[in-house]
């Protein structure tokens, strides 16, 4: 790929870019010049000319498409008539571009902020500044805002995706790469001054580069093994080492003291505000491969890399504390501490710091020994007692901590020591918190075969609800377990309660905030939340007590509401569930928190995209009236997927949009896939990622965000008939068109998402062709490769046009709406983003692949009518003359990379069309997952 290749062109969607807005992008396009042509010169010395060519020329024809100088179906023989010996090459070209591009747009995002910072112009919103602001104009009392803040949580929650693939080396390699160009830009920066030693810094830098980009090519991006949930527990830990370790303290430090400046009397957040979490390895619902033996990997895996952190920076500690005890003071407490330390060498008699540290480090080693499977290399056997829990180890460093500022110390306290009490403070021994997951159905299975063999009752699946309830409130309020450990059960109960001991296991080692919370999916009943309680029960989480004492359990209950009708009454569901004395009592028990999930997925794939947005915002405002009425104090789990279809966009925004009242100061998220690797691959880019949550957090908290005034109930009104208009016409394509169902399956790489070695669950939930069984990634993830993105839209536009009529008053409410209110802004921002990364003249490429010319031609028309529908009613509304007039970054990212998608979508097109006509060469399988994955990474958020 020459230099010249990438430079920004014109397109039919989009607006050329302003002279402003070039000058502004011109850092980024040089810098995607650069890597590009690096990269093609490494494809012309490594492939040879043929292949070079082979690229270039798509290259310069995918441009001549989106400037409409060619038509698309003159392109198409290029890719039909391509060697798969050439296909593979071609695929890995463009998907090695799209993470360099991404790698640049990151880069790109810090060079702006820095220039912002530079100018000192006003702090952007989603900064923790810009929140402070606002809280310290909004003027609330101390007394509002301890009560806002109790048992204050943000926690993104890690879970796994299919399309996240990428080996430990490539993400290596992209991370060398971004530190490179930092260095490249200060040298080219030094070089513009006149430095001398400028030029040869960039030289040596652009070899380096070239270096990793070689590496780069020459490194398989993906694995063709299917993937292992034990890899995908490891891509998920990879982030702490990469980036969390760094940034979480500190961020959890600088909110403490931003709070302490501004109330100094007391400490606002005892716990710190950021707590991570992971569905990796409990999450079983539709997953057979977890087990109980997953589980322990998962959380014991975590808690080695929490300690082999901790011993680390114990061993760089211990370099560091050299004072002699015959120049500084020494407090009675850290002499006693330095005593009990067992340190071997007496040449150390006299730095007390040091045997201290040696001491905790033993100690440390001790617990790892008793707690985890193998012992970090930097532990240290002295044969010394183990910490009890993380806070001991907390107890110690304090200790020293207190020793330095006594004696005047501080700026050597505030160093690697503060870093170290931080992070042992945000991740304990448990590192993150594992949450369970399991299906309704499942546990009613299980629960069923334990009554009857403890001889309880013979059917419980006969029994009604009030019955359910009534058996298993009764069992619930004794400690007496149902089985014994000869009991002889199913493959399937023996399985689910081998799970749930696994996790008693788990935090009896490493500690109560190990495995937190047990989710059950497709949660419709009390009977399904006693159900969860009674297995916790079993494993010995759940104590009913005794003698009056109330209730305990370590472990919440999670009812997780995904269908719109679910979400219609998961209120009702957890009010007549706190209704049951044993369970009100161990809500009682855990300081009346409750948490409730919300599945962004489900009842999007239900109802569609603004059907299921609505169907959540009123799921929220009635879930937050339980808890006024009960007294509880709710916590929201926002199950987000990484698309607009699965709940995705902007984080700030999303919390933003929220009812006010529901945030209560915590909230959890899922974080997913690509999505993980764009947000938290990176320091400053994590920083900036998690600092949204909480500023978003903080806001929705403590300030009114809604904007909606005494008009609430009129728009609430407004929203109900939208979202239902809406859902019947999605509902009329997507469940009632005769033949959905087949052109979904023919006209995506659906099938090939579960046939090939994607990700470590099956693609559907059960055996059938129900959309409804089938799983949410997947169901988003194809629609987002063939480029139609429809559940982020389809049915939008319907609702809209008929609503409005030809009533210009009604089109002006909408507007008043959009200008007003956050939760309308951000569905059609959301809404705009998705339907300007999609492409029909794509997606009409992949109808072609499906076999009933009837059955393309009625499905795909309905799709375009639609979406020119909703494309036009958006603009309506909001007044813009363009889908993303609002958000000019993405514009230019979409302006200026979506030509480099083409080929990945016509080659997948090409490489599905041979593997479904029988061609079983191996490197066509490998093509459509390259495929995959390179679409994936250049859409950033594609499941």
């Amino acid at each position: 790929m020459s230099e010249s290749s990438y430079e920004s062109v014109g397109s039919p969607a989009f607006v050329p870019p302003t002279a402003q807005g070039r000058e502004l992008t011109e850092p980024l396009r040089e810098d995607i010049r650069y890597l590009g042509g690096i990269l093609g010169e490494i494809i012309r010395e490594h492939e040879g000319e043929d292949v070079f060519d082979l690229i270039e020329s798509a290259r310069v024809e995918s441009f001549a498409v989106r400037r409409s100088e060619i038509e698309r179906d003159d392109s198409v023989d290029r890719y039909t008539d391509v060697e798969v010996a050439q296909a593979v090459p071609l695929i890995r070209a463009f998907s090695h571009f799209s993470l360099l591009a991404n790698l640049a747009e990151d880069l790109h995002r810090e060079r702006r902020r820095a220039i912002h910072l530079d100018r000192e112009d006003p702090p952007q919103d989603s900064s923790l500044d810009a929140t402070w602001l606002k809280i310290d104009a909004a003027a609330p009392s101390r007394e509002q805002v301890a009560a806002a803040l109790t048992d204050a949580l943000v926690a993104p929650v890690i879970t796994a995706h299919p399309t996240e693939t990428r080996r430990r080396t490539v993400f290596d390699v992209q991370s060398k790469i971004t530190e490179l160009m930092r260095r490249r830009d200060v040298a080219t920066a030094a070089l513009e001054g006149k430095a001398a030693s400028a030029a040869k810094e960039l030289a040596v830098v652009d070899v380096q580069i070239r270096r990793q980009v070689l590496t780069l090519w020459e490194t398989a991006l993906i694995r063709l093994s299917r993937l292992r949930i034990q890899d995908e527990i490891e891509v998920g830990l990879r982030y702490f080492e990469s980036s969390l370790f760094d940034v979480m303290p500190a961020l959890n430090a600088d909110v403490r003291a931003a709070l302490r400046a501004r109330w100094p009397e007391d400490d606002l957040l005892p716990r710190p505000i950021l707590r991570p979490g992971s569905w990796i390895g409990g999450d079983r619902d539709g997953n057979p491969n977890v087990t109980g033996d997953v589980v322990h990997t998962a959380t014991h895996q975590a808690g080695y890399v929490a300690f082999e952190h901790y011993l680390d920076e114990l061993v760089a500690l211990e370099k560091e504390l050299s004072m002699s005890a015959r120049l500084v003071d020494v407090t009675e407490e850290l002499a006693a501490l330095a005593g009990a330390s067992a340190e071997p060498d007496d040449r150390r008699a006299d730095e007390p710091y040091r045997v201290a540290v040696v001491g905790i480090r033993a100690r440390l080693t001790a617990t790892a020994h008793a707690v985890l499977d193998a012992v970090p290399v930097s532990g240290i056997d002295l044969g010394a007692e183990k910490y009890d829990g993380s806070q001991d180890v907390l107890d110690d460093l304090d200790v020293i901590d207190h020793a330095l500022r006594a004696d005047g110390d501080g700026l050597i306290a505030d160093d690697r020591l503060l870093r170290l009490r931080q992070s042992v403070e945000t991740f304990g021994f448990h590192l993150q918190a594992l949450d369970m997951r399991q299906n309704s159905e499942t546990h009613e299975e299980v629960v069923a075969e334990l009554l009857a063999w403890a001889g309880v009752h013979p059917d419980y699946t006969s029994l009604g609800e009030d019955e359910r309830v009534s058996v298993l409130s009764q069992e619930l309020a004794t400690r007496r377990p149902l089985v014994g450990p000869n009991a002889q059960l199913s493959e399937l109960a023996t399985k689910e309660l081998g799970i749930v001991r696994a996790a008693k296991e788990a935090i009896d080692h490493l500690g109560p905030d190990t495995v937190q919370n047990y989710i059950i999916s497709m949660c419709q009943s009390v009977s399904d939340m006693l159900e969860a309680a009674l297995l916790l029960k079993e494993a010995g989480i759940f104590d009913p007590g005794t003698d009056g004492s109330a209730p305990t359990s370590t472990v919440g209950v999670v009812p997780l509401f995904e269908t719109i009708e679910d979400l219609q009454q998961g209120a009702a569901t957890l009010l007549a569930t706190l209704d049951v004395p044993i369970y009100r009592a161990l809500v009682a028990g855990r300081g009346m928190n409750q948490e409730v999930m919300l599945g962004y997925s489900d009842s999007n794939k239900d109802g569609g995209y603004l059907a299921a947005n609505w169907a959540l915002y009123r799921a929220e405002l009635d879930l937050l009236e339980a808890s006024r009425k009960t007294g509880i104090r709710l916590r929201l789990f926002h199950g987000r997927g990484g698309t607009v279809g699965r709940g995705g966009g902007p984080s700030y925004d999303a919390i933003l949009a929220q009812p006010p009242g529901v945030v209560q100061g915590s909230l959890r998220l899922t974080e997913q896939g690509e999505i993980i690797a764009a947000k938290y691959a990176e320091p400053s880019m994590a920083r900036r990622n998690l600092e949204s949550l909480v500023a978003g957090t903080l806001e929705s908290t403590l300030l009114d965000v809604e904007g909606l005034g005494d008009g609430a109930e009129a728009a609430y009104d407004i929203l109900d008939d939208l979202a239902a208009k809406a859902r019947a016409a999605y509902g009329r394509l997507v469940h009632e068109e005769p033949g959905f169902v087949e052109y979904f399956r023919t006209s995506t790489p659906v099938a090939e998402v579960g046939e090939l070695n994607i990700g470590s669950r099956p693609a559907s939930r059960k055996p059938t062709n129900s959309v409804y069984d089938l799983r949410a990634i997947p169901w988003v993830m194809s629609w987002s490769q063939c480029r139609v993105m429809l559940p982020g839209w389809y049915g939008t536009g319907s609702a809209f046009e008929e609503w409005v009529g030809d009533d210009d008053a009604k089109l002006e409410v909408l507007t008043d709406l959009y200008r007003k209110w956050p939760f309308f802004q951000t569905v059609l921002s959301n809404l705009a983003q998705v339907m300007a990364k999609s492409d029909l003249g794509i997606a009409a490429r992949y109808a072609e692949l499906v076999p009933d010319a009837d059955l393309r031609s009625r499905i795909f028309g309905m799709i375009e009518v639609e979406h020119a529908r909703t494309v036009r009613m958006y603009l309506k509304i909001t007044g813009h003359s363009r889908l993303l007039e609002d958000n000019p970054s993405l514009e230019r990212s979409v302006h200026n990379r979506f030509p480099y998608l083409e080929p990945l979508n016509q080659m997948q097109v090409e490489m599905l069309r041979r593997y479904r006509n029988g061609d079983d060469d191996e490197r066509v399988k490998r093509g459509i997952l390259l495929t995959m994955n390179g679409l994936a990474t250049a859409l950033r958020n594609s499941g």
